[in-house]
């Protein structure tokens, strides 16, 4: 029998590929977020039972960040429920380079349960389903550091291995950092887009405290203000201007290069601009 697996962020860039091959494999799913019945909400925990009880393995992807403070004690509580519910298997999201996600891993590590923890680089994809889509489709970017470089990872190429990891044994207790082929910066990222796409897109570079005061001007709330000040303040420090091979080695495969995402991706037309900013 094949085993029944609860994704959690099933609506989720990461979670809904996943949901898709494992749906397309004939695998059953149960589907964890807010609008599912019965709900997965992070800020629940006393619901959490009635998702998990009668599914054998979960993938965790744990909203907004692991990051965040809150993550820690919301870990702990999940991977409980999971050994008090007989899940025999997790599969943790995770990010690259983030101190506080690396104690979140440890939980799933010493749990006693089967696990994969998948440490991933930022997302190719926050261009054009993400936090930056926005900016390019007004047709102006302003970013804090511009020149710090980052292996972004493709969202198909994740989904692939946490796939595998879910319906294989191949990847079972193993910490993979996933990283794309090659260092990009922001800067490198919206030119390409740019000329790929016909089109011009200012670039501007900001102060990371002018930014944050920027993003609080447009009404965003206090924990989203914290964990992008986070992000860039920290994780994009250098710290993961390299690039690894496990995505590679898992796969057997290369992962998608950034230029095949960009033509990839500019033939569907997310990226028009319609009434640039001047």
């Amino acid at each position: 029998m094949k085993p029944k697996t609860l994704i959690i962020g099933s609506s989720g860039k990461t979670g809904s590929r996943i949901l898709s091959k494992l749906k397309t494999a004939g695998y059953p799913v149960r589907l964890g977020s807010r609008k599912e019945t019965p709900a997965f909400d992070w800020e629940k925990p006393e619901l959490w039972e009635t998702v998990i009880q009668g599914v054998d393995q979960v993938y965790i992807s744990f909203q907004p960040d692991l990051a965040v403070p809150s993550s820690l004690s919301a870990i702990q509580t999940l991977v409980g429920v999971c050994q008090t519910n007989q899940v025999n298997r997790l599969v943790l999201l995770s990010g690259r380079g983030e101190p506080e996600a690396e104690t979140c891993e440890q939980i799933v590590q010493n749990s006693g349960l089967e696990w994969t923890i998948l440490r991933s680089s930022w997302f190719l994809q926050n261009f054009s389903e993400g936090m930056f889509l926005d900016q390019i489709l007004e047709g102006r970017i302003l970013l804090p550091k511009l020149t710090v470089k980052e292996p972004f990872v493709d969202l198909d190429d994740l989904a692939d291995l946490a796939f595998e990891s879910l319906v294989t044994d191949k990847h079972r207790n193993k910490v993979y950092e996933l990283t794309g082929p090659e260092l990009l910066s922001f800067q490198d990222v919206i030119l390409k887009i740019a000329e790929t796409t016909n089109q011009s897109i200012p670039i501007e570079e900001l102060p990371l405290d002018d930014y944050i005061t920027t993003l609080k001007g447009f009404g965003l709330p206090e924990d989203a203000l914290w964990l992008i000040d986070y992000l860039f303040r920290t994780v994009l420090d250098g710290r993961n201007e390299s690039v690894v091979k496990d995505l590679e080695l898992a796969l057997g495969r290369k992962p998608k290069d950034f230029n095949t995402y960009v033509k990839e991706t500019a033939k569907s037309g997310i990226w028009k601009i319609s009434q640039p900013i001047i």
